[in-house]
């Protein structure tokens, strides 16, 4: 068989121009983030399983191009085994077209360029692409905490293009949070968090709306800031907020994602009761009572590794992308723990309690608990 040639960019943008037929052989997810001038989009599947439909000349001229040019040169050759006898494969594919500065073209997608370039590593992945963007752009989610945990969460949910993050958060900047909490700076300390991180992360991405909430969660204000968001996520540094937040979602319907840190040891989860009664546990299925303030020292009392909220951080945003796009198996009746010092993963089972006083099936909303004096008046 004859060897397949690979012309340059340059080389095929002027066989283009000569007659040659320039096809780009990529997903159609991936003809959003941008084509070669002029190509025709046929996903390499589509062209090999009937080849005439798209090529009834088998003598006519064909350049096929991809995104490095590995499937390009694959679907090459198949055609020429079947009798095309003129095909070549772009080396270096689009990213190489691009590179060298050739003209390039999207298909009439109604996405801007910003938004095709900002995430364009998303619209490669088919179980992404331009829908599961835009879902990402259409959804809201609450952040409740601005420091350790919360910090890596919102980075990495502004720049996957959450449409709107909502953060509360009461406190303000203090140079002992550096060494964790990565939204700040030292030249933020005194700040509100919440003013500091939308600084951060408008800059990051302008696309994403931060809303600033500069409170504590109560039992007065829980359902406020739960109204109209698609994901909860649990960034708080204290046990009133946890049990708040469990009891609001499962009430409200909303998925919780939650994640603890201590010393050197974290763990994450998400709590889905709300929506699947009986099916999937909540905090309180795990933890049915708050400890006493003696019993749960904070970070400040017990110290924390800086990189472990991080860790933990991150889990819990991939936990919300994956809710929000529906991909996956969630962490939902399941327990991940994390041990820094022996990096290892550990995995326990959750089942839902029969007789959680919340959650439990047929069961009425028992109400709010003023937690904070719960916790300080327990033990």
């Amino acid at each position: 068989m004859t060897a397949i040639a690979e012309p340059g960019p340059e080389e095929a943008r002027e066989r283009q121009r000569g007659g040659a037929l320039l096809i780009d052989v990529r997903e159609p997810h991936e003809h959003a983030t941008g084509m070669a001038e002029g190509a025709l989009g046929v996903p390499m599947g589509a062209l090999l399983a009937e080849p005439a439909a798209h090529l009834p000349d088998r003598d006519a001229a064909i350049v096929l191009i991809c995104q490095s040019g590995g499937r390009s040169m694959i679907a090459a050759t198949a055609l020429a085994a079947q009798g095309y006898a003129n095909v070549a494969s772009v080396a270096g594919g689009t990213a190489r077209w691009i590179a060298e500065g050739l003209p390039t073209e999207r298909p009439d997608t109604g996405i801007d360029a910003d938004f095709a370039e900002r995430y364009s590593r998303h619209l490669r992945l088919p179980q992404i692409g331009i829908d599961g963007q835009r879902r990402l752009q259409a959804a809201r989610v609450l952040l409740v905490g601005a420091g350790g945990l919360g910090s890596p969460a919102a980075f990495y949910l502004a720049a996957a293009g959450v449409g709107r993050l909502r953060i509360a958060d009461d406190d303000v900047v203090d140079r002992s949070n550096l060494q964790r909490q990565i939204l700040h700076t030292d030249a933020g300390i005194g700040l509100p968090k919440v003013e500091s991180a939308a600084a951060a992360l408008s800059a990051l991405n302008p696309r994403t709306v931060i809303e600033s909430v500069r409170e504590r969660v109560t039992s007065d204000n829980v359902e406020r800031l739960l109204d109209g968001v698609d994901v909860v996520i649990d960034g708080a540094d204290n046990f009133a907020a946890r049990y708040l937040l469990n009891d609001a979602c499962v009430k409200l319907g909303k998925p919780l994602v939650y994640g603890a840190v201590h010393r050197f040891e974290g763990q994450a989860s998400v709590f889905d009761a709300g929506r699947h009664r009986g099916a999937a546990p909540c905090y309180r299925c795990l933890f049915p009572e708050p400890p006493s303030a003696e019993d749960a020292p904070n970070c400040a009392e017990a110290g924390v590794l800086g990189v472990l909220p991080g860790v933990i951080g991150l889990l819990q945003a991939t936990e919300a992308l994956k809710l929000l796009l529906g991909l996956g198996a969630p962490l939902t009746g399941r327990l991940l723990q994390f041990d820094a010092l022996a990096m290892r993963f550990r995995e326990l089972r959750l089942s839902p309690d029969p007789d959680c006083p919340v959650c439990a099936p047929a069961r009425a909303f028992p109400g709010y608990i003023d937690y904070a004096a719960f916790c300080a008046g327990a033990g």
